[in-house]
């Protein structure tokens, strides 16, 4: 069983709480020096760990000396570009001014949601609940299964007929599948009906073990053979494997009904 470990249902997806962010409102500012200063402006060290965090998307502790030399550089024209006597004037320009007044706000939101997320408080029994909900939801069966993956209709039909005169699934994979899988034989091992496209797992599901689909399955990724060896009882993973996964799902949970919270309360 595969639990949900994607946040696509949060309006505000944790994935998109940048490092930027954190280092800014979590990092220590206070002890923040200045490193340099362009035309008046003071720029200090936690400006500087956050460019790095962004150009490098690690810490900041990590930059080797050639890469810190380069990265400083680049922000002082960054600085001196800014701090041109035109650039006050550039910046009533309206496009200009709504891209700079939306990375503000979006750098505030992700800080309001990052901080929200660090704070949330979530109990042992709120995890447990959660991770019993998604054991039911979890589909019942698992399958092993092979697939020839062709890029025609006509020619996976052509493979069926091939097949019902008796010749050998795992070869045909090797020599006609255009899948990854096709080198060894189309072997996908096993797998839960909800890691495979709608079209594939319900073809698997419909057949019985040891059998081969009659007629072609079309996915996005062209049409399938498809050859079901087993079938057996889905486990479901242990508590203590997902528990870290199943507390930052029901963090999330509890970010959106805040959020939905606070879109019922805003004033217009």
């Amino acid at each position: 069983m595969q639990f949900n470990t994607g946040s696509k249902h949060v309006g505000i997806q944790l994935a998109a709480i940048s490092l930027i962010v954190a280092a800014s409102v979590y990092g220590n500012i206070a002890a923040a020096e200045t490193v340099f200063t362009v035309n008046g402006i003071e720029v200090d060290s936690a400006v500087i760990d956050v460019y790095f965090e962004s150009r490098l998307g690690e810490s900041a502790a990590q930059p080797t000396p050639e890469q810190r030399t380069a990265l400083i550089s680049e922000l002082r024209d960054i600085y001196l570009l800014s701090t041109q006597d035109h650039a006050a004037e550039l910046a009533k320009n309206p496009r200009l001014a709504a891209q700079i007044e939306l990375q503000k706000h979006g750098a505030l939101a992700q800080a309001v949601a990052a901080d929200f997320i660090a704070n949330v408080s979530v109990s042992e029994e709120e995890v447990l609940a959660e991770y019993a909900e998604q054991s039911k939801m979890a589909p019942p069966l698992q399958f092993k299964a092979r697939h020839i993956l062709i890029a025609t209709q006509g020619e996976a039909i052509d493979l069926i007929t091939q097949l019902d005169g008796g010749a050998n699934f795992e070869e045909l994979a090797k020599e006609k599948s255009t899948g990854p899988s096709g080198p060894n034989g189309g072997d996908l091992g096993w797998f839960s009906p909800d890691q495979m496209v709608a079209p594939f797992a319900n073809a698997v599901a419909a057949l019985e073990d040891g059998n081969y689909t009659p007629e072609p399955v079309q996915t996005q990724f062209g049409w399938h053979v498809i050859l079901r060896e087993e079938s057996r009882e889905n486990q479901p993973p242990t508590f203590e494997s997902v528990r870290d996964v199943i507390n930052q799902q029901v963090q999330q949970k509890k970010f959106q009904a805040h959020l939905a919270s606070l879109r019922t309360a805003a004033q217009e």
